[in-house]
C-alpha cells in the first residue's frame, strides 16, 4: 500500500510519517513546498525518517498542477491524507490570498490528483474546529454542523470542505474530512503558543495571555498530542474506506491559555510572568474558544491518551533542550 502526504515537512504532517513508519508497512510519499514553516526538511531528519527506504519526498506546490515526470515518480496511491495548508489565524488576516492559493485551490489540485488514480481508496481531507466558528460555553458542534468562520484562515479551510465534498459528489471520489483541535508535541513552528511561550518563559519574558475586551474571560482551547492524531487518522483509514464522511477527532482537555502558560513555567521549573491582553486591538477575529464534539469516534472505539499533563511535560523539556526549535 502507498500514501501520499501533503505537508508531511511540516509538525503535524511529520508527525504522520514517523506513527505510519512505526504502525504500517506502507510506501509514503511525501510532498512540501517547504515553506517557512517547514524547516526545509529538518523534522524529517530529526527522527531519521528521511533516509528511510520506505519514503520518498519531493519538493513541490500543490498549489499548482503536479508535473508529468513528477506523477511518474509518485505512481499510483491508495490513500491521499492532505494536510498541507497555511495555518496561521493572524498571517491569514495579514495576507488572505495567500491562504486561499494554498488551502482552497491546493486542495482542487489535489483532489484533481485524485481524481487520476485508478487505485484510490481514501482521500482524507485534514480540516480544523475553526470552521465552525466560536462556540458558548456547553455547545459543541458535531461534524456535519453549518460552518461560520470568523476569519480568512477558517474560511479557507471550510472552503476546501465544500470543495472536497462537491468533488465527491461529482466524481464519486471516496472523501474524508476530519476535523481536529490544537495540536501541540515536538518540533512545533515557534509561532504557536506553547513553543513561544516556553522561549519567552526560559527568557524570563512576560507572556501575554489572550483575554476578552474587558480582560475578564480568558480564550481557551483543546488540546491533542500530534501523535494522538496520526494514530486517530491511522485509526479512521482502517475503518474505511469512507464515501463522504466527516468526523471530529477529538480532544479531552480544555485549558486556557493562563492555565497552559502556568503548566508550561511549572514544566520549566521557572516563574510565570503574564499579561492579559485583548488580541482584537490588532486582530478583529479573535475567537474565545472552539469546542467538538468527538462522541462518534469514540463510541467507534478511539480515543485519545489521557496523560496530558505527562504529554505536555515532555513537549516542553524537549523543547528547552532543543532550543533551536524555539527559534532561539
Amino acid at each position: 500500500m502507498k500514501i501520499l502526504i501533503t505537508g508531511a515537512a511540516g509538525f503535524l504532517g511529520s508527525h504522520v510519517v514517523d506513527y505510519f513508519l512505526d504502525h504500517t508497512d506502507w510506501e509514503i510519499v511525501v510532498i512540501d513546498c517547504l515553506t517557512y514553516a517547514s524547516f526545509g526538511w529538518d523534522r524529517l531528519r530529526d527522527n531519521e525518517t528521511f533516509y528511510s527506504k520506505r519514503v520518498s519526498c519531493y519538493s513541490a506546490n500543490f498549489s499548482l498542477p503536479f508535473p508529468d515526470g513528477l506523477k511518474r515518480e509518485i505512481g499510483e496511491v491508495g490513500y491521499i491524507l492532505h494536510i498541507g495548508a497555511e495555518s496561521h489565524v493572524d498571517h491569514s488576516i495579514t495576507r488572505p490570498l495567500t491562504f486561499i492559493e494554498t488551502n482552497v485551490i491546493g486542495t482542487a489540485q489535489m483532489l484533481e490528483f485524485a481524481r487520476e488514480q485508478k487505485k484510490l481508496k481514501q482521500f482524507i481531507q485534514f480540516s480544523s474546529d475553526e470552521v465552525f466558528g466560536p462556540a458558548r460555553i456547553g455547545q459543541r458542534f458535531r461534524s456535519w454542523d453549518a460552518h461560520n468562520p470568523t476569519n480568512p484562515y477558517a474560511a479557507s479551510k471550510s472552503s476546501a470542505e465544500q470543495m472536497a465534498l462537491a468533488y465527491s459528489n461529482t466524481y464519486d471520489i471516496p472523501v474524508l474530512i476530519a476535523h481536529c483541535s490544537n495540536i501541540f508535541g515536538e518540533r512545533q513552528h515557534p509561532e504557536k503558543f506553547i513553543p513561544m511561550a516556553t522561549r519567552l518563559i526560559l527568557n524570563g519574558e512576560t507572556v501575554s495571555i489572550n483575554a476578552d475586551k474587558n480582560l475578564e474571560t480568558i480564550g481557551s482551547r483543546y488540546y491533542i498530542y500530534a501523535q494522538d492524531v496520526a494514530s486517530a487518522i491511522l485509526f479512521l483509514i482502517d475503518r474505511g474506506p469512507y464515501k463522504r464522511e466527516k468526523v471530529n477527532i477529538p480532544a479531552l482537555r480544555e485549558v486556557d491559555n493562563l492555565e497552559m502558560a502556568g503548566l508550561i513555567a511549572d514544566a520549566l521549573m521557572l516563574p510565570l510572568q503574564y499579561e492579559l491582553v485583548d488580541p482584537d486591538i490588532g486582530r478583529h477575529s479573535h475567537d474565545i474558544r472552539y469546542d467538538l464534539d468527538g462522541t462518534a469516534m469514540i463510541k467507534a472505539g478511539w480515543h485519545p491518551s489521557e496523560n496530558f499533563d505527562e504529554q505536555l511535560e515532555k513537549v516542553v523539556r524537549w523543547f528547552m533542550y532543543n532550543p533551536e526549535w524555539l527559534g532561539a
